[in-house]
């Protein structure tokens, strides 16, 4: 998640640094008029936002949005049901608000689907939810629902004695601890685009699913502009010896389909969350080391790097402090581009099983696990995150297209 502003901020960088007519200048007001390309700008803006607090916004903010409820398996978009809410037995789980946001939270309660309940004396008597309509009758003690219990309860009357788990034993009365279960523990929950195979709400998952698709593009992006810009500017500014010997790593590795490439650096890293994420970047960065030593390569001849030789400016300061930065154009282009390539890539390594590993929900795993329901009744399971794999990939291709056109001014400047 670190990685998630690095292109935003160098292109926004590089638009707006000088306001006084600069190319940057001209270039971010030509972008403003494409709509197409604010639209999809607005579009990942949003995706990035949602990506971040998702664990915040999502009905199921568990870890991975993981909570497996078995009897409402693979219900259709806009189901309804009611919830009972019991208390486990164990320690109560309270974590960093940092934490929920990184990571999500276990929850306290287990959720059990209901269709009708009624009291007897300290005792909820539930029919659980059954799509045939023939559910299960179970019986909760109340302070069980509660409470995390020790031992057993004791009803006496109108009170019931019970012994939290942290050693402290209370008696409490049993009409209130009905109003309480009533008003706070059954609950309503709807799953706006249904359930999975194991019950799981898929409306979290997909949203979960964004920050995967992102923090890939993201990691694969920084880890190609690393390497392809260290490589890129070495070879074009040095030339001689090191250019060709760069130049013949860059072919050799270019020589290699990207996808076989990937999954020979995964079957070596191991499979992972983060192994997949530098497996794509580790070969991603070939493109942009040949676009940039190219740049360099023509920058090399302009009379502001003859005047930084002739003050005595090291070679490495003039190559980073002054030919590079004006040479990032085709790379903000590029990176573009690589981020619908790295998204592409792990929704495919993950359908394939060797990305991103379950149960964290990737568009490209979601799409594996219900790709069997496209025959059946439930084929929005695995349609929903491919549609999702392909408005993002998109609305990356349109920027990608929309800057190329918009860090074109040069023509507009002579006219």
């Amino acid at each position: 998640m670190l990685c998630f502003f690095i292109f935003e901020t160098m292109l926004f960088k590089h638009f707006t640094e000088d306001t006084s007519g600069s190319l940057s200048r001209l270039a971010w007001e030509k972008f403003k008029r494409n709509f197409q390309g604010m639209i999809a700008l607005g579009l990942i803006l949003f995706a990035m936002l949602v990506g971040l607090f998702s664990y915040l916004i999502i009905p199921d903010s568990t870890p991975d949005a993981n909570r497996q409820i078995l009897e409402i398996a693979t219900q259709k978009p806009g189901f309804k049901v009611k919830m009972l809410r019991v208390r486990k037995n164990e320690p109560p789980i309270e974590v960093s608000f940092l934490h929920k946001m990184l990571f999500g939270k276990r929850s306290n309660y287990t959720l059990v689907p209901i269709e009708s309940w009624h009291f007897e004396k300290g005792n909820l008597i539930v029919k659980v939810f059954d799509a045939d309509h023939d559910g299960l009758v179970q019986n909760y003690d109340i302070a069980d629902i509660l409470y995390p219990l020790q031992g057993k309860t004791k009803v006496s009357g109108e009170v019931i004695t019970f012994t939290e788990l942290n050693g402290i034993r209370k008696t409490e009365n049993i009409a209130l601890m009905q109003k309480q279960i009533l008003a706070s523990n059954i609950i309503s929950k709807t799953f706006l685009l249904g359930t999975d195979q194991f019950g799981r709400d898929l409306f979290s998952r997909l949203i979960l699913g964004t920050r995967i698709s992102l923090s890939v593009g993201f990691v694969a992006v920084g880890i190609s502009l690393i390497i392809g810009i260290l490589l890129g500017s070495f070879a074009g500014f040095y030339q001689g010896r090191v250019d060709d010997v760069i130049s013949w790593f860059i072919n050799v590795v270019w020589s290699i389909p990207t996808l076989l490439l990937v999954i020979a650096i995964t079957f070596a890293l191991g499979k992972g969350f983060w192994q997949i994420f530098f497996a794509v970047g580790l070969t991603m960065w070939v493109e942009v080391a040949r676009v940039v030593r190219g740049q360099m390569m023509s920058a090399r001849q302009y009379e502001y790097v003859e005047a930084g030789i002739a003050l005595g400016y090291s070679k490495f300061r003039i190559m980073i402090k002054h030919i590079l930065p004006n040479i990032l154009s085709p790379v903000i282009v590029i990176s573009a581009a690589n981020f619908a390539s790295a998204i592409l890539i792990e929704a495919g390594l993950s359908f394939l099983g060797i990305g991103v590993q379950p149960p964290i929900p990737s568009w490209g795993n979601m799409i594996k696990e219900y790709y069997s329901f496209i025959v059946l009744h439930s084929a929005y399971l695995a349609i929903v995150p491919g549609v999702a794999i392909v408005v993002l990939v998109l609305a990356f291709m349109t920027l990608g297209n929309s800057l190329r056109d918009a860090l074109d001014v040069k023509e507009e400047v002579r006219s």
